[in-house]
């Protein structure tokens, strides 16, 4: 279980499981213990009761107590007394002094073999018996019985003792229907308790579930002005709520200073970066100037003009975090702005010799938009494919109208993007080729197509971005279309 809802609910069946087992296990050793004890209480009785009529019968002296059998001349009790003993269903043996059975009932005699019968005549003979109780093991099939042996002492010269067994099945039986109706009861009772607690669980835990869904919707510096509401229902998530509040407040006084000084040191920054560009160009215009002198101010020139790209990025960023950088929203000729965008790509097709195509609507037409804003993003487009493209490959740059929307498509067949690098293109100065962030081949500051997410996103659309190492890259821009 991934969530707090679900491991709380394990739980809490776990725990009640556990409780149910220890429960009607405890109940299951009292029954049966109760129940065996009700099996040496009626052993007990029925060996009292045959000792009582034995006695009574001998002290009446009506007839002989033990007589002689006429057939094996062996001893055994009288038929009078024997009849009397018929009642009882357990095993019971009644033996005289020498050991010899005098007795044994219906359910003795049905003993499988004479080996069980005289383990059973075992128990009764010696000449020190004493009362007591005791379980015997009699094997297959029998199994264990439980016993209660005594010795008679009122019944005359030859009676000795009785020994009365009974099967525990009967008492094991019944705490295992016991035990049985427990655990299907347990197992009903868990599911129910487990699915109660569930739902409980989650109710418990629906001001969580609030508190995230808000946390969610903070999803960057702009929303960060947002506050958690504070949940009444329980400490802990007051205090939580209480936090995290305190967390937002603190993040957003750090972002408003960050944004605040990014703004600040690149509006300070224009005005001495325009002052240097125009000494620069002056210097290099000089007709006396010397070679080696030009050739040190182009590199300078060059970089004047790269920290001046960069700080109006970082401006135009931290004006549109800040809320400051609204969007001019005019009716915009889709075919005008394409070819516009199409006389510029042919020129920097011609500089890095590649194939640039620029297709668009045939038809006029308008819709409302930001001219600057867009014509930036797809130049931004436009020299990035260029950028990692090489000589001889292709550029396309196309402008759809579908459903209601207005898709910008640049394709190239470029060195392509990673696909470990591809989710962090549009953050802001990520490159993926770090060591030629500046120089070489392919300079930028990683901030171009920052831009591009934040000019489509504030028309209210989306940037996509599909790609494969070695065999270039789409990004396709979703704007919604507006007359």
């Amino acid at each position: 279980m991934r969530t707090i809802r679900g491991r709380l609910a394990v739980s809490y069946g776990i725990a009640l499981a556990v409780t149910l087992f220890v429960f009607a296990a405890t109940i299951y050793l009292i029954q049966s213990a109760e129940n065996f004890g009700q099996l040496d209480a009626r052993a007990q009785l029925e060996s009292d009761l045959i000792a009582e009529i034995i006695g009574e019968a001998w002290e009446t002296r009506a007839a002989p107590v033990v007589v002689e059998d006429p057939v094996t001349g062996t001893a055994e009790l009288n038929q009078s007394i024997a009849s009397l003993l018929q009642s009882v269903q357990d095993y019971v043996l009644v033996l005289d002094t020498a050991g010899t059975i005098l007795y044994s009932s219906e359910k003795a005699r049905e003993l499988p073999s004479a080996a069980h019968f005289e383990r059973l005549a075992d128990l009764a003979k010696g000449p020190n018996l004493e009362e007591g109780f005791g379980v015997i093991d009699l094997g297959s099939p029998i199994g264990r019985l439980r016993y209660h042996v005594r010795p008679i002492t009122n019944a005359g010269p030859r009676v000795a003792s009785i020994v009365s067994a009974a099967l525990p099945a009967t008492g094991v039986l019944g705490a295992q229907r016991l035990l049985f109706g427990m655990l299907v009861s347990g197992v009903l009772i868990l599911i129910a308790s487990t699915m109660v607690g569930y739902f409980l669980a989650g109710k418990n835990l629906q001001p969580m579930d609030t508190i995230i869904d808000e946390i969610e919707a903070i999803t960057d510096g702009r929303s960060l002005h947002k506050r958690v509401i504070e949940v009444k229902s329980t400490e802990e998530l007051a205090r939580l709520t209480t936090t995290l509040n305190g967390m937002l407040v603190r993040l957003e006084r750090s972002f408003i200073s960050l944004r605040r000084f990014t703004a600040d040191a690149s509006h300070e920054l224009k005005t001495p970066l325009t002052v240097l560009r125009s000494g620069t160009e002056q210097v290099i215009t000089h007709p006396k100037a010397p070679p080696e002198v030009l050739e040190v101010l182009e590199e300078t020139l060059i970089e004047i003009n790269r920290m001046t790209e960069l700080v109006d990025s970082l401006l135009i960023l931290a004006r549109s975090d800040e809320g400051r950088a609204p969007l001019h929203l005019e009716k915009v000729d889709l075919k005008e702005l394409m070819g516009e965008i199409a006389e510029t790509a042919s020129m920097l097709g011609e500089q890095s010799i590649l194939n640039v195509t620029v297709s668009g609507p045939q038809r006029t037409a308008y819709v409302a938009m930001d001219r600057h804003r867009v014509r930036q993003l797809l130049m931004n487009l436009l020299t990035n494919a260029i950028k990692y493209t090489p000589r001889g490959g292709r550029v396309a740059v196309e402008c759809q109208l579908t459903n209601g929307r207005v898709l910008f498509r640049v394709a190239d067949s470029g060195v392509g993007i990673a696909a470990g690098d591809l989710p962090h293109i549009f953050d802001r100065f990520w490159r993926a080729d770090a060591a030629r962030s500046r120089t070489g081949e392919r300079p930028g500051a990683g901030l171009g197509l920052a831009i591009c997410k934040w000019i489509a996103e504030a028309h209210g659309g989306s940037i996509d971005a599909q790609s494969r190492a070695g065999r270039g890259t789409t990004i396709t821009v979703n704007i919604p279309k507006t007359d």
